[in-house]
């Protein structure tokens, strides 16, 4: 197993605020590893980060994508290299119609042959697709921007795809859909690196799981381990532990709950 992305002691800036501290972070191939935390801790900002899509960032540290140094790239020659990005919000072309967007996909290729079987690939991911291909993309509903814009995303055939907060806004059915998906993504050879809050789903398909809070790495460590961790389960899954559980009860006596 070889090693993709290598992220080393990096640090972030927005303006004057410190949004990563030296944050680390391998990725091997043929994995999905996941990103955890709540909302601020600097998840999003990582995957930006690697793709160029902060100026003069990272302030610090080093990133390596197969080998080569692309911090300071540009975003499209990073994009060139194999390396896709699903942004949080989809972030889909409302004026073009399902079948562009996925073109859009492909801007960086020239194989017409690949390009259709591509389209055949990503409509046997997300049939829904396939029925709405003439259809502008503002008018789909969240679920299917969603699987839009993962597609969009698989058509320029990455070798690493970022996913950032797939799960946001979506239906707890949708959610196992999308999460069905992504693990059948990872099965065809593409790794992912998946940035989410819902830990419980997240953790469940991935190999390598990882907790940010402000801008740091807390807990590192086998997906199937830290599902089993207390703390992970109580601060992230929203199991109780016995004893918090306990504690909890007398506060409520304290405060005459009823």
């Amino acid at each position: 197993m070889g090693t993709l992305l290598e992220i080393k002691n990096i640090e972030t800036f927005y303006g004057l605020i410190y949004a990563l501290r030296g944050v680390s972070l391998t990725v091997e191939d043929n994995t999905i590893t996941a990103v955890l935390g709540n909302n601020g801790a600097g998840k999003s900002t990582i995957l930006k980060t690697v793709m160029g899509l902060l100026d003069d960032q990272p302030d610090k540290g080093t990133i390596e994508f197969l080998g080569r140094r692309i911090d300071g790239k540009d975003p499209e020659v990073i994009v060139r290299m194999g390396l896709s990005y699903v942004p949080e919000g989809r972030e889909v072309f409302d004026e073009l119609t399902v079948k562009e967007n996925l073109l859009m996909g492909a801007y960086i290729r020239r194989d017409r042959g690949g390009i259709k079987s591509d389209f055949d690939r990503i409509y046997g991911y997300f049939p829904i697709l396939k029925q709405r291909e003439n259809q502008w993309a503002g008018t789909l509903s969240g679920g299917e921007q969603q699987m839009l814009a993962i597609g969009r995303a698989l058509m320029n055939r990455p070798k690493l795809l970022f996913l950032d907060e797939p799960s946001l806004g979506l239906s707890p059915l949708l959610v196992k859909e999308i999460f069905r998906i992504i693990v059948e993504i990872s099965r065809q050879g593409v790794s992912i690196l998946l940035v989410e809050q819902n830990a419980r789903m997240a953790l469940s398909i991935s190999h390598v799981g990882l907790i940010l809070e402000n801008g740091r790495f807390v807990m590192k460590g086998k997906s199937n381990e830290l599902m089993q961790d207390k703390d992970v389960q109580e601060f992230y899954m929203g199991v109780r532990s016995e004893e918090s559980a306990k504690g909890f009860q007398r506060w409520k006596r304290k405060k005459r709950w009823r």
